[in-house]
């Protein structure tokens, strides 16, 4: 029976009647199940492509604003994020893939501080690489500009809330057993270039091996790592420009405790030297999470992070902690003005959905130095505040912040957030101690993907 016209709906709600008084016919006749809409057209152009041929392509917008940039009143700016990436993969057998993503980032409207990368990345080759093996084979290796994410991107990660994000020129090797996947690489920054190609290189080495495992300790997963980061031209405490040769030994433990709670540590201990200058500092991550049963998936969650800083500048000892290369945005703060170094801080959170797949997440913070004699360090890792005689006060200021998620289709994805400092004693010596604020808003559109 067909009901889609509008002079068919008299006709319809009789056929409907007369079945409903004929006993067993709908017994008979089940409702057939509504058919799921079908995706705009450019995704479905994979449907036409051969099946050695995928491709996606996405375009990102987000708006941002802050108020009290550096902590300065009225130093304000609204602006503009544009991403577009197209990516391409070619499987000519099941152990050989070759993928390449391009990627154009753009900034507009804004009027304070830095407009080049992160916020701009005119059209370049952001990845290209070649894999061999696949997620089944005991053996796979990726060759070429590729992305590094360790676990939760504590230390090292894509960046994807940046505009340009972040890629490698190198090599990622997995080899996997029953009992555990162990993952090595070596690999170059890539660095975004205004008016020319992306390159790796000018002296930077990164290389690691981390082990992921569930079966030393039942319900617990441990990954134990390496890194060694070398680096040129770097200031030293001694005064002249010196070579970076570092190394961070450390692990990951997270697993399931009873009612409902969820854990996850990691610790981190960094030695080396910057010429004359040794490397010593640590950091640490400690989480639990409770999770509620019920229609509003509540969660419950507490943090505390701490990395150690620098007591004296002059010593010939750095001790402020090196983040390397993290996805720093939200670790801290949805602010992202508090970076994985000279930091005490605690978050108290909580996440609920009170419409479905639309989780909101609200989150308290609270932030120290650990060393007065050391300063204030950005999630981007860059110092942003300093008292050159030591502060008198260690507390930095807290912070409120405020974010929701929701997939209108498949294909888009909205969020939007809001975040507020509480300058402390610290930022209103080391700063002219203004508040700070930073809301955004954000659409991503899938529009060219299997799905």
């Amino acid at each position: 029976m067909s009901c889609h016209l509008p002079f068919s709906i008299p006709i319809c709600a009789l056929g409907i009647a007369l079945v409903a008084g004929v006993p067993g016919v709908l017994a008979a006749q089940a409702t057939p199940p509504t058919p799921a809409p079908k995706a705009p057209l450019p995704n479905r152009v994979n449907d036409v492509l051969p099946d050695w041929l995928r491709v996606r392509a996405e375009f990102r917008e987000r708006a941002e604003r802050f108020e009290g940039a550096g902590f300065v009143r009225d130093r304000d700016d609204a602006y503009y994020l544009s991403r577009f990436r197209l990516n391409a993969t070619v499987t000519p057998s099941r152990s050989l893939s070759f993928q390449a993503q391009v990627q154009d980032a753009r900034v507009a409207d804004k009027s304070i501080g830095p407009t080049t990368a992160p916020f701009k990345g005119p059209f370049d080759l952001r990845l290209a690489f070649a894999q061999f093996g696949n997620a089944k084979s005991p053996v796979a290796v990726q060759a070429g500009r590729i992305e590094l994410v360790v676990d939760d991107q504590r230390l090292v990660g894509n960046l994807p809330w940046t505009n340009t994000a972040r890629s490698w020129d190198g090599a990622h090797v997995t080899y996997t057993n029953e009992a555990f996947q162990l993952d090595t690489f070596a690999a170059s920054l890539v660095r975004s270039l205004q008016g020319e190609f992306d390159k790796s290189g000018a002296g930077n080495r990164f290389a690691g091996a981390y082990l992921q495992t569930t079966k030393l300790i039942p319900q617990v997963s441990l990954m134990p790592f390496a890194f060694w980061k070398r680096d040129v031209n770097l200031h030293s405490e001694s005064g002249p420009q010196a070579n970076l040769s570092e190394t961070t030994l450390g692990g990951r433990g997270s697993g399931r405790l009873p009612a409902h709670l969820d854990y996850a540590i990691t610790v981190a201990k960094q030695f080396g030297s910057l010429g004359a200058d040794d490397v010593d500092a640590w950091a640490g991550h400690w989480q639990v999470r409770e999770s509620f049963p019920g229609r509003l998936a509540f969660k419950v969650m507490s943090e505390y992070n701490y990395a150690s800083g620098d007591a004296n500048s002059q010593d010939g000892r750095r001790g402020t902690f090196d983040q390397l290369y993290p996805t720093g945005h939200d670790k801290l703060g949805l602010s992202d003005q508090v970076g994985w170094r000279n930091i005490s801080h605690i978050r108290e959170g909580i996440e609920f959905s009170p419409l479905k797949a639309t989780p909101i997440t609200v989150n308290y913070h609270s932030w120290w130095l650990a060393d007065k004699a050391d300063g204030l360090y950005a999630a981007s890792g860059a110092l942003v505040a300093r008292v050159a005689s030591g502060a008198t006060d260690r507390h930095v200021g807290q912070e409120l912040d405020l974010f929701v998620n929701r997939a209108i289709t498949p294909q888009l994805q909205l969020q939007a957030g809001y975040a507020h400092i509480f300058t402390g004693a610290f930022l209103k010596q080391a700063t002219p101690g203004a508040s700070y604020s930073y809301p955004y808003v954000m659409a991503t559109y899938v529009f060219l993907a299997e799905k």
